[in-house]
């Protein structure tokens, strides 16, 4: 099968391989990880609705009646932080924690934050015009969605760097088939990630703020309140998934634009394109590949019958450029308006910061692509980081 996601050059350009595997079939079985590929845009958006699958199988049986082996014990907290987040939860806790968190994380909370992403966006990007230039990455794409994110929760500023190690080393634990240092990067920045929030939710509580903690402490309804497990559970995830895809789209997004110069000189001089642009460069070059599921009672897709107890890889990279969905899907069309990618997943788990993170890319190209900036020069063509799940370039660097 033309599927190797350990492979650099099948990370590098999956899309070949993802056109072969829609063409094989429907429901695809891996032998490497005990998989079902499902390659195509409509099984992959059904799938997500689907409530006969789930991220976890333990709100209804054991690890011995779904037939899986339990974790290490070693692991346990790395389980007990990811078990607890909105993506990981099923009905009827799911719909307990996101109702309440998003009591805390509404709209009017993002449109509060806007101003200062707007202002944290264009200072990376005059300190990169000051430099002459330098790496894309690290210089704008990964300090904006973490200082976002820490001004979210009211992380002092002075902490703010310990967080992207924190989410990095968490993160590595959602790649195929982690390896043992993995997952003891993982346990140990659960448990100092953990411990710190626990510090933090303890001085919300004796001094409320603005922030989105204080907001999760004061969220109840006649259910009850968030636990501090589930708060913060809720503040990790809101980290490892609001920065780790916006800081690919962003460096993705640019590699695809340097590519296709027609694009970005078009988006340069119409700017007020950048929203429905946004939203084509999640779909072009899709941040999160895979997301799995567990089979929870058998299901068909296709003429395959698929088991109670068996794992499905969705291949999102592989749905958003489905030719029965989206028209010439390996082209880059800033102007596509007929657009539902699924970037942001879909179903009751769609994600909760995708108007933060539509904001937080807007400011980000739109300060790089103001008039009072020249335009920016590829200075060497990137290499792709080690992983397929959560994909992304190594560095991306650039000169004006």
């Amino acid at each position: 099968m033309v599927f190797d996601p350990w492979d650099a050059g099948f990370v590098a350009d999956p899309y070949p391989a993802y056109r072969e595997l829609r063409e094989q079939g429907r429901a695809l079985w891996w032998e490497a990880t005990g998989q079902w590929l499902v390659p195509h845009y409509d099984d992959v958006s059904s799938l997500l609705r689907d409530r006969r699958l789930g991220r976890t199988y333990l709100h209804r049986f054991s690890h011995e009646e779904f037939g899986r082996e339990a974790p290490p014990p070693e692991h346990e907290p790395f389980h007990v932080l990811n078990g607890n987040g909105l993506l990981d939860l099923e009905d009827p806790a799911h719909a307990r924690v996101r109702r309440l968190v998003a009591k805390a994380f509404t709209p009017r909370t993002v449109e509060r934050l806007v101003p200062a992403v707007r202002s944290l966006a264009e200072g990376l990007v005059q300190q990169l015009l000051a430099d002459g230039g330098g790496d894309l990455l690290t210089a704008v794409a990964e300090p904006l969605p973490v200082a976002v994110i820490a001004e979210l929760l009211g992380v002092p500023e002075g902490d703010r760097g310990l967080l992207r190690p924190w989410s990095a080393d968490i993160c590595g634990m959602f790649e195929l088939r982690p390896d043992e240092e993995t997952a003891r990067r993982a346990v140990r920045a659960s448990v100092e990630f953990s411990s710190y929030l626990r510090g933090l939710i303890a001085e919300r509580r004796a001094r409320p703020g603005e922030d989105l903690i204080s907001g999760l402490i004061a969220a109840h309804d006649d259910e009850g309140r968030l636990s501090e497990q589930e708060m913060i559970s809720t503040c990790v995830l809101l980290l490892n998934a609001g920065h780790e895809a916006t800081v690919n789209t962003t460096v993705n997004g640019w590699w695809a634009l340097f590519r296709n110069p027609a694009q970005l000189a078009d988006l340069r001089r119409n700017p007020e394109k950048l929203s429905t642009a946004v939203d084509e460069l999640m779909r072009y070059d899709t941040p999160l590949q895979m997301f799995e599921r567990w089979v929870l009672d058998e299901i068909r897709i296709g003429d395959t019958v698929v088991p109670r107890g068996a794992e499905v890889a969705l291949l999102f990279g592989s749905a958003n450029r489905d030719p029965a969905r989206f028209a010439d899907p390996d082209v880059l069309d800033l102007d596509r308006a007929d657009n539902p990618h699924l970037s942001f997943g879909a179903g009751i788990h769609y994600c909760l910061g995708a108007p933060l993170a539509r904001r937080e890319l807007e400011a980000s190209f739109g300060a790089l692509l103001t008039d009072g900036v020249p335009p920016l020069r590829l200075v060497e063509e990137p290499r792709w980081r080690d992983g397929y799940v959560i994909r992304g370039l190594e560095r991306l660097l650039v000169e004006f």
